[in-house]
């Protein structure tokens, strides 16, 4: 199987993350610019990362990519079989592509994306606006329901809700989002615990090399 995208996109690192703590084995393959390889326009209609190939089959998108991986590999599954436990892992899901994302649009893509690969300027007005009004909102709730360093948001083994919500804050680390961690040290603890594990710690070494050149 190959999955197309950067593991600095945090949805491609969310698939890249789960393979790993499933034991799926994906190539990953850069998306080819300005020209897309023809492979991933079919699966990725309108071009957004990531897409996945699995022989004539392909699919967007890294929560119908995830559905897509849960069925065909029901081992270890990632989402709890209970129906509160289900949801409120989807909630986290839906939370960290949704509203944490926002606030790494904000500033990840002004300080990093945008100068580095499309040549424009960061707008600190929106890199502001990210980290005064997105991240307290974001922090304060994760900080009521963070649970202790080593345990899980949902169930009592890693699931896809902690992978989302961990790869969101690795994009405000590398972009150097202001968050006073000493005010929301029970959130802080619990993502550094989450991304400490070998499933995260590769792809974010690689990520930092490359940030460093």
């Amino acid at each position: 199987m190959i999955l197309y995208g950067s593991s600095l996109s945090p949805f491609v690192r969310k698939v890249m993350v789960y393979a790993t703590e499933k034991g799926i084995a994906l190539d990953n393959v850069q998306i080819a610019r300005p020209n897309p390889q023809p492979e991933f326009l079919r699966a990725s209609p309108l071009g957004k990362m990531p897409a996945l190939i699995d022989g004539h089959f392909g699919i967007a998108d890294s929560t119908a990519i995830i559905a897509y991986l849960e069925v065909k590999h029901p081992q270890s599954p990632m989402y709890p079989s209970d129906a509160e436990g289900r949801a409120r892992a989807v909630w986290f899901e839906e939370f960290a592509d949704t509203v944490m994302s926002a606030a790494v649009f904000k500033v990840f893509f002004n300080r990093i994306v945008g100068p580095r690969f499309f040549n424009t300027p960061c707008n600190e007005d929106i890199v502001r606006e990210g980290e005064q009004k997105d991240l307290p909102a974001i922090l304060n709730y994760l900080e009521s329901v963070a649970p202790d360093p080593g345990q899980f948001l949902v169930g009592p083994r890693i699931g896809v809700a902690d992978i989302s919500v961990a790869s969101m804050f690795l994009n405000y680390q590398h972009a150097k989002a202001t968050m006073d961690a000493s005010k929301y040290r029970r959130t802080f603890a619990w993502v550094q615990s989450i991304l400490e594990r070998p499933s995260f710690a590769g792809i974010i070494t690689g990520e930092r090399r490359f940030l460093a050149t």
